[in-house]
């Protein structure tokens, strides 16, 4: 077989190498075989001196988001607005209890679509809702009026809250989550009506959804949340969620919308609700931290 055609038919790498071929000069070109071989660097290496110089401003790096999963209280944050305190219960509710509350509730509540303004635009929220409470109870520029006709069920859960808390709360503001669509943004429940440093509890009944909490920045930071804590709460069925202290002051949260398929969810989310004071504007009022609206000597004691 010639060597040619053995080259042809053989495969792998032992199959015999082509000859190496002379190279030929290239006849009448002025240019040395490798062009750039006496060529010296034209960007001056060695010219210019450079000198590394410290940065003044701080590295700044983004924090991890933590995850609370435990039982038990848990002091997030300690500032000029005072302690920031979550306190989670995960087996509040017995799993069939809270199965069959989350059935009646789901089938008998009053639910609606409340609808909301933003820039002098309205919209739908993106969840289901009742309102139970003697007063009405104003947020994102719209108020949901006055309802003393609470489900007998609720009142057995109010109580139940009230003890485990040690609060006293007079309102419920019910939300229904229907899907992973379903969601509510970044907040804080700092209405005026809801006084100085308020409690909010939050009771969970149906598909767990993930309870997001991010440190609200300094002034210096101009509103920008890039560096900001994060924290992050499984709100899983039968979990109550207490936030107290500054947590309202120095903290936004929100239920986020999801990618994954998600089962319906009912929030019940107790408050206690003031009077208005005079002068504040009715509703929709986010207070700066540090700052609180004026009550009666009453509501001072019923605060402490």
């Amino acid at each position: 077989m010639s060597d040619k055609r053995q080259r042809a038919r053989v495969q792998g790498s032992w199959a015999k190498p082509l000859p190496k071929q002379p190279q030929r000069p290239t006849e009448g070109c002025a240019f040395p075989s490798n062009p750039v071989a006496n060529l010296k660097p034209s960007w001056g290496v060695g010219q210019h001196a450079f000198e590394f110089h410290q940065s003044t401003q701080p590295v700044k790096l983004i924090p991890s988001e933590k995850v609370i999963e435990k039982d038990g209280d848990h002091e997030v944050s300690n500032g000029p607005s005072g302690v920031s305190r979550l306190r989670l219960f995960t087996e509040f509710l017995p799993v069939e209890e809270a199965d069959w509350m989350f059935s009646k509730l789901l089938a008998e509540l009053p639910w609606s679509q409340k609808t909301n303004y933003r820039q002098g635009e309205s919209y739908g929220e993106p969840r289901l809702t009742c309102w139970y409470g003697e007063l009405p109870y104003t947020y994102a520029h719209s108020t949901m009026e006055a309802n003393t006709q609470w489900h007998p069920l609720l009142l057995t859960l109010r109580q139940a809250v009230d003890s485990a808390s040690g609060s006293s709360f007079n309102s419920l503001l019910c939300n229904l989550y229907r899907n992973e669509s379903d969601s509510i943004g970044w907040h804080s429940d700092d209405e005026a009506s809801l006084g100085i440093k308020p409690t909010i509890a939050s009771l969970s009944l149906g598909d767990t959804r993930v309870f997001s909490l991010r440190k609200k920045p300094p002034p210096e930071e101009n509103g920008d949340y890039t560096y900001m804590e994060r924290l992050r709460v499984p709100l899983a069925h039968g979990t109550l969620l207490l936030m107290e202290g500054a947590t309202q002051d120095d903290w936004q949260h929100q239920v986020a919308k999801e990618y994954h398929s998600r089962g319906p969810r009912i929030n019940l989310t107790f408050r206690t609700i003031y009077p208005e004071p005079a002068g504040c504007r009715h509703g929709g009022q986010t207070l700066t931290s540090g700052t609180a609206p004026v009550l009666s000597t009453q509501h001072h004691q019923r605060l402490l």
